[in-house]
Formats: structure tokens, sequence, C-alpha cells
């Protein structure tokens, strides 16, 4: 749907779809004028023709798109695990409109006219939102490579350490020695970068791999 684009530099983009050029232009130059990048497009089709940018990313929307409404596009990106704060902006606003905005994660709904000040608040929280999920995505990916370094015998009694279980235990579940079990279980500790076991266990969970590890 949307491609990811790389560049060394993660800069915090706003993207606007809205269809009045006006509009676009107005925030264009206000979002420009306090140092923001600014990718403007007058619908839902020629956002996707384009590449998202690698770095901290906020949407403004418009409500009422030609063709595929800003709602709708909202359900869309939700329904593709795609992850982007959203902001819509109207001028034909009505209360369930905003309600059911809201409670699919939009970050603000906003009445044209209004103040540019609110929408550079909504930015700066969608942008600092994005780029805290950014770094929690960049930080599981390493993790996740970690995990995939280990051998099927050290995930296994990884397994067991996440639940608790003894040396003598695990040995027991998997045939071995005890020994053995130690041996393994200081190779995974030292792979995941693990301080203690509670570290370790919050590995897991960040992995989603709960207590049963393959």
């Amino acid at each position: 749907m949307i491609r990811a684009e790389t560049t060394n530099e993660a800069k915090p983009t706003v993207i606007i779809v809205d269809d009045d050029v006006s509009v676009r232009d107005s925030l264009e130059g206000l979002l420009r004028s306090v140092g923001l990048e600014v990718r403007a497009f007058p619908s839902v089709p020629e956002f996707l023709k384009s590449r998202r940018p690698d770095g901290p990313t906020c949407l403004v929307l418009d409500v009422r798109l030609p063709g595929r409404s800003g709602l709708d596009f909202q359900r869309e990106l939700a329904e593709s695990n795609i992850n982007l704060p959203v902001i819509f902006i109207t001028g034909h606003g009505d209360v369930p409109m905003s309600v059911q905005a809201m409670k699919r994660g939009a970050l603000e709904f906003l009445t044209k006219p209004f103040r540019d000040q609110d929408l550079l608040d909504a930015i700066q929280l969608g942008l600092a939102r994005d780029r805290t999920r950014l770094e929690t995505e960049t930080a599981v990916k390493a993790l996740r490579q970690r995990f995939e370094a280990l051998t099927v015998r050290e995930r296994e009694v990884m397994a067991g350490v996440v639940k608790g279980r003894l040396n003598k235990q695990i040995a027991g579940d998997l045939g071995i020695s005890e020994v053995t079990v130690k041996v393994h279980r200081s190779q995974v500790m030292r792979k995941m970068g693990a301080s203690s076991l509670p570290d370790l266990a919050r590995m897991a969970d960040q992995l989603n791999l709960g207590r049963n590890i393959p």
C-alpha cells in the first residue's frame, strides 16, 4: 500500500491530504514556517502513490475528499496495520463524525477555521507518538535478531528459564544434564544481552513469545 522510504536522516514529516488547493498551500506554508518537512496531496490515491517517509510522520487528513473519504481511509489504515497518527480537519464536521474518528484513534478533529496553534500542538503530539513507535520497533527488531541467533536448544532452555523453572527441572524436561542446561543458559543470557532473569523475561514479553518459545 504505502512503501517505506529509507533516508540517512529520519526527519519528521507532516503529510497533508486535502482537495482544496488553497487549504493545502496555507497549511504547507504554516508548517514550513516552523521548520517542518511537508508533503501535500489532493487525494488519497495521490498519497498512496508516494513513498512513506522513514522518520516520524503525522497525517493531516480532510474528512471530505473526492472518492475515498478521510474516515474510510482511516479505517483502511487500521485494517492494514499501518500506524500513522491522524489529525482530521473539516469544514463540515458534526459530533457523530468526530466521535467516530476519535474512537478509531484520531489525535484531533479540527473544524475549519481552526487556530494555527491548535493544529501545531496536535502535530507535535502526533510526531512525538510516531517517534516513540519507531524507536520501539527498532528496539524490538534488534531483539528479534538476537533471539533468532539462538540455537533450537537454547530457545528451549530460554523457555524453561522464563517460566521460572530451575536448571534441574529444565534438564528433566529436555532430557539433558544440568551442566548442559547451565551452559545453554549462560549462552542465552549472553546472546540476548540480558543482565538478569527478569530482564530476559521482559525481552520474551516484548517479542510476544509468552512462555511458549518455539
